[in-house]
């Protein structure tokens, strides 16, 4: 199967890795910053290019990874396109594609990317939608190559786990950044707060974060909490954060 790469980011880059580890043939990388498509390109022992209008026409797939509101418009330049199309994205809907492609779809791995750091993408959920049952079925074929778990579900599904991915890594990379900001400000090593990390992400592998909770909020420590947010008086944007989840935790309480 010979397939082209649009976008040169993250995803782009991480996901072209797994599918030339599994033999697929990247004939071609796109990007807009022609110097990004060739770093990619040539990671992936493929050929680049900037421009829309001279895209390989005799690939057997496509696949869109570049930010949401870039989307529309790539679909739009791609013109007519005999192969599959499909982007990455878990928000964006299948509807984008209405009118415009044959057989299109999405292919969604469903997992934090970094260029930098290299992940075991048969671990990593590859959430799949098409247009056809033909086009679902190569679809399938190439996630299951490279993931052991491969899921069929619509846009709207995708859409509910991607808001739960933005609180479950997004928010909670954010709150690290925090509590970075809060030890460096009274010289304290970062590298203390690891091992609690690891902990807490390591405990909701194996109970249901609910059953998981700590601190002060879920166990009503009023006077701790009162303290804490007496000494974030000076930072008022992380006060209101702390807050607002102590009263969130602080609902979830069971009732006596």
């Amino acid at each position: 199967m010979k397939i082209v790469i649009l976008g040169s980011g993250n995803v782009a880059t991480i996901l072209g890795k797994a599918l030339l580890e599994e033999g697929y043939d990247i004939i071609e990388v796109w990007s807009r910053t022609f110097s990004n498509a060739k770093i990619l390109a040539n990671s992936l022992q493929s050929q680049a290019t900037d421009d829309l209008a001279q895209i390989r026409q005799d690939a057997d797939l496509y696949l869109i990874a570049v930010k949401d509101d870039a989307i529309a418009s790539i679909i739009d330049h791609l013109g007519s396109i005999n192969g599959v199309v499909a982007h990455t994205s878990g928000s964006t809907s299948i509807e984008v594609f209405s009118g415009k492609c044959s057989h299109y779809g999405v292919f969604y791995p469903f997992q934090t990317f970094s260029k930098e750091k290299d992940v075991a993408f048969k671990e990593v959920p590859v959430l799949i939608e098409a247009s056809d049952p033909i086009t679902l079925a190569a679809l399938k074929k190439v996630a299951t190559a490279i993931s052991n778990t491969v899921k069929e579900y619509d846009s709207s599904q995708r859409m509910q786990l991607h808001i739960a991915g933005v609180f479950a890594s997004n928010f909670t990379n954010h709150l690290y950044s925090i509590a970075e900001r809060l030890l460096t400000d009274n010289q304290i090593d970062f590298d203390l707060l690891r091992p609690l990390i690891l902990e807490t992400a390591t405990k909701v592998q194996n109970i249901l974060p609910e059953a998981a909770q700590t601190g002060p909020a879920i166990r009503n420590d009023l006077n701790i909490m009162a303290t804490h947010q007496q000494q974030l008086e000076s930072h008022p944007d992380l006060l209101a954060i702390y807050t607002l989840l102590s009263n969130h935790i602080n609902t979830q309480r069971p009732k006596k």
